[in-house]
C-alpha cells in the first residue's frame, strides 16, 4: 500500500497543474521517502469542511477579498487541521532524513484541488530549501504549517503618497526600486496559527526558509494565472537606512527589486495520493 506522498505525477490526461512559475515535473521524488510505520490517516472531514468553505468564500468575482468573518471561519478550519488530514505523517522519511540536506534543494509541491476562484495546495521545503521573496497580485493567501520549523520574512509595499516614501524617492538607489514595510521576519514552528495574506496587506510579499523538513498548506484565492494578469513576480531585497524620523516609528524598510525567477524558484510537481474532496 502506497502511503503519502510519493509517486510522480502522471501525464496521460491526468497532469497536476501548475500553479508556480518554474514549476516541473518531479524529480528524485522518491526522496520523500515511505512512513517508518502506517500513518493514521483521517476520513477527510477537516479537508472536506475547508473545501466546501473555499467554495462559499471565493464564490465570487476571481480576487475579491473575503469578509472578516468568512477569514476567521476558514482560519478556525485550518488551525483545527492537522498532517493526517492531508495523508501525511511526521514519520515520513521527508521528515526524518538520515542525512545532511547540502545545498538549495528544490521545492516540491502538489495539488489537492484546483478551480478558477481558489486551489488547495501542499508545498514540500526540504531542510534549507526556499521559496524565494515573491508576491501574490489580488489574491487572499491562507498558509497552514503542518510540520516543522520555517523562517517567513513578509513585505508590504509601502504607500507611495506616505511622507517616508516620497522622502525614499529622492534618494533612490538604483533603478526599479521601491520601498516596502517588512512585516514578518521570524521563525515558525508547527502546530502554529494559520498565517493569512491579502492583496495589498498582510505581507503580500514574502519568502519561504525551511529550518528543518516542513510541509505548509495553501488557500489561494483565486489561484496564479497569466491569463488574468495574476503571475508570480520576484524580488530581491536591499537595506534601506531610514532617517531618525522614520525610526521613531518603530518600522523596519527594505528596498525591493523585481528580478526574474531565481534557480531555486523553480519546483517539482507531484502527485497528490491523500484523502480526496467530493465536490
Amino acid at each position: 500500500m502506497t502511503t503519502g506522498l510519493v509517486e510522480p505525477p502522471e501525464r496521460d490526461g491526468g497532469a497536476v497543474p501548475s500553479i508556480r512559475v518554474g514549476a516541473k515535473k518531479g524529480r528524485n521524488v522518491a526522496a520523500m521517502g515511505t512512513a517508518k510505520k502506517k500513518p493514521r490517516l483521517h476520513n477527510a472531514v477537516g479537508l472536506q469542511r475547508l473545501f466546501m468553505l473555499c467554495r462559499q468564500v471565493f464564490d465570487g468575482v476571481p480576487g475579491s477579498v473575503p469578509s472578516s468573518r468568512d477569514v476567521q471561519r476558514l482560519c478556525d478550519i485550518l488551525d483545527g487541521m492537522t498532517p493526517e488530514d492531508v495523508g501525511l505523517s511526521s514519520n515520513l522519511q521527508f521528515f526524518q532524513p538520515k542525512t545532511k540536506v547540502e545545498g538549495n534543494p528544490r521545492v516540491t509541491f502538489t495539488t489537492i484541488y484546483n478551480c478558477d476562484n481558489f486551489s488547495l495546495c501542499l508545498f514540500f521545503l526540504p531542510a534549507n530549501a526556499v521559496i524565494p521573496l515573491h508576491n501574490h497580485p489580488g489574491m487572499t493567501v491562507f498558509s497552514k504549517l503542518l510540520l516543522g520549523s520555517l523562517h517567513i520574512k513578509a513585505y508590504d509595499w509601502l504607500d507611495r503618497d506616505s511622507e517616508l516614501s516620497s522622502r525614499a524617492d529622492a534618494v533612490k538607489e538604483g533603478i526599479g526600486r521601491r520601498l516596502a514595510r517588512l512585516k514578518a521576519d521570524k521563525i515558525f514552528t508547527a502546530p502554529c496559527s494559520t498565517s493569512v495574506l491579502y492583496p495589498t496587506f498582510g505581507g503580500n510579499i514574502h519568502e519561504f526558509k525551511a529550518i528543518t523538513p516542513c510541509a505548509v498548506l495553501d488557500v489561494l484565492g483565486p489561484p496564479y494565472t497569466m491569463d488574468d494578469g495574476r503571475d508570480c513576480s520576484y524580488y530581491r531585497d536591499i537595506p534601506f537606512n531610514p532617517s531618525s524620523k522614520a525610526e521613531e516609528d518603530g518600522e523596519l524598510y527594505g528596498w525591493l527589486e523585481e528580478i526574474e525567477m531565481p534557480k531555486d524558484g523553480e519546483m517539482d510537481v507531484i502527485q497528490y495520493l491523500g484523502p480526496q474532496v467530493v465536490e
